[in-house]
């Protein structure tokens, strides 16, 4: 069994575990390489949002209105990640958010921000086991669903449990079945429209102008996908989860950033236009996104088109391995944020320890345990399950990304206010103030109008209104109970405090020799 010990953060020197030599002592490993963060983020955004419901946004909005939702989402995720990428490179923690949030904006802000990421990403591991019983299904139908929650949580907490590197790992090759799916479908769609493969006839740009198209319905209609699209997008932050296990994070994590949207954005703006050149969005099959039917997926429809007579079996393995690797990422994702809290003192300080191998074990059992919702499913419908679940986990995700633009906007005003450098910064947003406005603005807009067709009913849909806004009282709930009982207050511009700056600023001055760090706008 391995030993275990209090991280260094967290140690006390009456630990009887502790080992004499600090540089001995169980720390968190900085095991993943470029390639590492840049697969967790590219694993946590692609899956079923583009596998399965992206036909759906076409069927609704158009061809237009498709690939217009995309793009805005995709710029709004762009100026997140950018934002995240100049907080990542200069304060590298596993409990990213939660700090950013507690050193920028408000302590309790930040408390309430850790504890609700903590729950909803376990809570997503649940979503994710109760979807692998849904897709398992296509092949063994009389298996009890609960056989492969147990299954699949085991498998999760395994590859967790070895090391940081065993999670980077099983998360790169995870992600890669998806992008070489993603990539062979677009060959696949392109060479059928080019007439080198069949099943193209009838396609091309004049699927644009049927019936209404290339946009259809109203304004309303299109806030109603763009919420849609934005939820495919999320994961993307996880790199500012990992970025305290990095090699280098102020190389490694910009980087990322950087590559992970422009990746992304490919993936989908060019899945999403082959989809919309073969198939016209009139077509019924596409407003049908049931992750329990693949053969309705308009990966299949294509892939079956090109005369594929596999794709649905095909798919259905792609869709799995989407699932797994979504549910990967969430354990690892919660659990770090969990020992970021205990490290901080806002969690249990048992959850702070680490195992030699620079695991955060009671976390990660902490989390598997919460993940255990899925067997939930044992007793009520598993489609009933997951769709509670997903409303459950769903929001916070929006209020962590409406919590790193609000971060990155004070950080940057403290930072110049105090007199540093924006040229001194391991990496720099481009386009501030306007990007972190912009994404912030937005993302609220989507975060509020989540469900807003639940006033607009002669009686309104209570039911279904505190499903999908259950997270935001949650939060502020949350957040105001710390600030009562710590009496809290937001942080002031001239309160604001920098070590990692002061930290580079000795360094330089002791070595100027050496020059300024990698900057990039």
């Amino acid at each position: 069994m391995q030993t275990e010990c209090r991280s260094a953060a967290a140690r006390p020197t009456t630990n009887p575990d502790a080992v004499d030599d600090p540089a001995e002592a169980p720390h968190l490993q900085r095991n993943l390489k470029a390639r590492h963060l840049t697969m967790i983020a590219i694993g946590g955004a692609i899956g079923t949002g583009l596998f399965v419901a992206s036909g759906a946004a076409i069927a609704q909005v158009g061809p237009g209105g498709a690939l217009l939702s995309y793009l805005v989402i995709g710029v709004m995720v762009y100026f997140i990640m950018t934002s995240l990428g100049e907080l990542a490179a200069i304060m590298p923690v596993s409990g990213s958010f939660a700090t950013y949030g507690a050193r920028y904006v408000e302590e309790g802000f930040g408390f309430a921000l850790g504890w609700n990421f903590w729950y909803s990403w376990a809570i997503t591991v649940a979503v994710d086991l109760v979807a692998a019983q849904l897709v398992m299904a296509y092949w063994l139908p009389e298996v009890p669903g609960i056989v492969w929650s147990a299954l699949f949580l085991g498998l999760m907490f395994g590859l967790n449990a070895i090391s940081v590197k065993g999670f980077g790992e099983s998360e790169f090759w995870f992600s890669m079945i998806k992008v070489v799916a993603v990539i062979v479908f677009i060959i696949t769609g392109v060479a059928m429209l080019a007439g080198i493969v069949r099943g193209g006839e009838g396609g091309g740009i004049g699927l644009w102008s049927v019936g209404e198209a290339p946009f259809v319905g109203n304004f309303a209609t299109l806030l109603g996908v763009a919420m849609i699209v934005a939820f495919s997008f999320q994961g993307t932050e996880l790199i500012g989860i990992a970025a305290g296990e990095s090699e280098n994070p102020r190389v490694n994590v910009p980087k990322a950033a950087k590559q992970v949207f422009w990746r992304i954005l490919l993936f989908y703006v060019l899945a999403i236009l082959v989809i919309s050149l073969l198939i016209p969005y009139t077509d019924p099959q596409l407003l049908r996104n049931d992750v329990a039917d693949i053969s309705v997926s308009p990966f299949t429809l294509v892939f079956e088109r090109a005369g594929l007579l596999s794709a649905a079996a095909v798919m259905n393995a792609v869709i799995l391995t989407s699932v797994l690797s979504a549910g990967n990422s969430g354990m690892y994702a919660a659990t770090r944020m969990l020992f970021n809290l205990a490290v901080e003192g806002k969690a249990p300080r048992l959850l702070a320890r680490l195992t030699r191998h620079g695991v955060p074990l009671h976390a990660l059992l902490a989390t598997t345990a919460l993940a255990a919702l899925c067997f939930v499913s044992s007793i009520f419908s598993p489609k009933e399950v997951y769709i509670w679940l997903l409303n459950m986990a769903g929001m916070t995700e929006f209020i962590a990304w409406l919590s790193i633009s609000l971060s990155h906007y004070r950080f940057r005003k403290g930072y110049v206010m105090h007199g540093y450098d924006v040229n001194d910064l391991p990496y720099r947003a481009g386009l501030f103030p306007f990007g972190p406005i912009f994404a912030f603005v937005l993302c609220l807009i989507i975060t509020l109008g989540q469900n807003y067709q639940a006033f607009l009913q002669d009686r309104i849909d209570w039911g279904g209104a505190i499903a999908t806004y259950v997270g935001i009282p949650l939060f502020l709930l949350i957040w105001f109970g710390y600030r009562l009982k710590r009496k809290s207050r937001f942080v002031r511009y001239a309160d604001m405090t920098f070590p990692e700056a002061e930290a580079d600023l000795r360094q330089r001055l002791s070595a100027p020799a050496a020059g300024p760090g990698p900057s990039s706008s």
